[in-house]
Parts: structure tokens; sequence; C-alpha cells
């Protein structure tokens, strides 16, 4: 034994390079131009310079004068602007999963005229963003505004309807991919326990798609947590803006701009999604656990 290790010849430095070194260099260049703009944010938020020059330095000044003008604001609410995110987020979130699934069981289990095209209709809604409709969202909401004012401009539910129906195409065709994954074998047999459609769906399918609903849910909240047009377009009254929209305005005139308290705000705005990813990677992982032995 001693004598087949002390034969075995010692690797080199270019042989472990040529074989794995170079995974880790690469691996450190991608995390440190990953980190290096999050680290500038951090350090122009704690800079009370106010300006992005001030801030070439990184962490020269450390101040929490932005945070405090960031909430002492009157005219700016942030903390309502902040609860107008959670709420707009985590409805159009929890709504979108909810109705993408109920779509993707539709399309991937049952046998219905129109299937295919309705397939192909969503392929095609995915290839054209909500940003092309802007003008007829307004015009479709000053409409409806009229004579449903809670649905109208300036109305948080309005944007959340919006929102709704932009992400229905792009989510049904990701779910309806992976419910395909699932063994209808699994369906038969319930039928023939006498299980119908809703109680398949509920207790079965949706627990074996744990992955895909975490997923489709995060990034159904993070495309809307950073959504600026059609939320700068819909909301017209300051105090039901969302962050994206209420964050500009420290920015948008040229004389009076603030990047250090925008800074404040963006880093404020990223804890709520680093905050759901850590709560549904736990999902994820136990999701795809369970799922890796479904069949």
């Amino acid at each position: 034994m001693s004598t087949t290790l002390a034969s075995a010849p010692r690797r080199t430095f270019p042989r472990w390079f040529r074989d794995k070194g170079w995974r880790h260099l690469v691996g450190v260049a991608t995390s440190v131009f990953a980190v290096f703009p999050l680290l500038y944010v951090l350090s122009a938020a704690l800079n009370s310079t106010g300006t992005l020059a001030g801030s070439a330095s990184l962490f020269s000044q450390i101040s929490g004068d932005n945070f405090a003008k960031l909430f002492g604001n009157e005219q700016r609410p942030f903390g309502r602007w902040f609860v107008n995110t959670m709420v707009v987020g985590l409805i159009t979130s929890a709504a979108s999963v909810f109705l993408g699934a109920l779509a993707a069981y539709a399309f991937s289990r049952m046998r219905f005229t129109g299937r295919r095209a309705g397939l192909l209709s969503l392929l095609l809604l995915q290839m054209f963003p909500q940003l092309l409709a802007v003008v007829a969202i307004f015009l479709l909401l000053s409409g409806i505004g009229e004579i449903i004012p809670a649905l109208g401009l300036g109305s948080q539910l309005g944007l959340i309807m919006v929102y709704l129906g932009g992400a229905l195409g792009v989510n049904t065709y990701l779910m309806y991919g992976f419910f395909n994954t699932v063994p209808q074998s699994l369906d038969e047999a319930a039928k023939l326990d006498g299980a119908s459609h809703a109680q398949i769906f509920f207790g079965i399918i949706l627990r074996l798609v744990t992955p895909i609903l975490a997923v489709v849910g995060l990034l159904t909240f993070i495309g809307i947590s950073s959504e600026f047009v059609i939320a700068s377009v819909v909301l017209t009254d300051p105090n039901n803006q969302t962050l994206a929209v209420g964050l500009y305005s420290f920015v948008a005139n040229q004389r009076t701009e603030d990047w250090g308290v925008f800074a404040a705000g963006a880093v404020l705005a990223a804890l709520p999604v680093m905050a759901l990813f850590l709560f549904l990677q736990r999902y994820i992982v136990s999701g795809l656990s369970a799922g890796s032995v479904k069949g």
C-alpha cells in the first residue's frame, strides 16, 4: 500500500491548472464581476455626499444619513411604497402561480378542441412584451375606470390585473412542460379510486410540481418589484406607487437628484427579494428531491 502511494507521481501545477484550476479562476472572476456592483451600490448608500462621483472609492465614508433622508421625506413616502410593492408583488405572484398551474394542468392532462391552438397562442404571446401594449393598457384602464373606478388608472388592483394578463402566457407554458414530466399513471390510479380532477390537482399534482411553482413565484415577484414602465403609467397617485416608480423620483430631476438616497432605497428594496429566495429555496430543493423518486 505504501509502495503504491510512494510511486504515484505528484501532480504538477500546470497539469492541475489544466484539469481543474482554470475552473476556480473562472469562478473567482465571475464572483467578482457579480459582487462588485452590489458593493458599489452599498457604498453609495452609506456615502452622505449623494453623488456617484463621491462614491468612487468604496466605503470611503460610512453614514446612515441617506437612510434617514429616505424615511424622513413626507412628500416621498418610502414606507408606503415598500408596502405597496409587497402587496402588489405577493398578490400577483400567488395569483399567477395559481392561474398558471390551473391552465397548465388543463393543457397537460385534458384533451379538448382548440388545445393545440391554445398552446401555440401562448407561445406566440411570449414573443411580445407588455411594453408594446402600454398605450392600449392606458386607454383600456381609462375606459374601465369610468365604469369601475377600482380597476381604472391609479388603482393597484388595475395594475395587478394588467400584470396577471401578461404573465399568464409565460407561466402557463413553463408549467406545462414540467407538468408533462409527472406520470399520468398517477392520475389514472387516482381516478380508479374515485378522485375528481380537483382532488388530483390539489392532492397529487401540486405536491409533485413544487419546484416549478416556487421558481415561477420567485421570478414573478422579482419582475414585478423591478417593473417601472407599466407601473409608472398606471399608478398616477404618489401614495399608490411602487418602489421602482417612487425611487425614480429621487433621480428624475437633474438639479435635485440624490443618488445616495436612491442607492439606500435600492438596498432596502432588494431585501424582500432575498428573503423570498431564501424562503422558497427549501421548497425548490425538497421538491427536486421528491421529484427524483416520484416515478
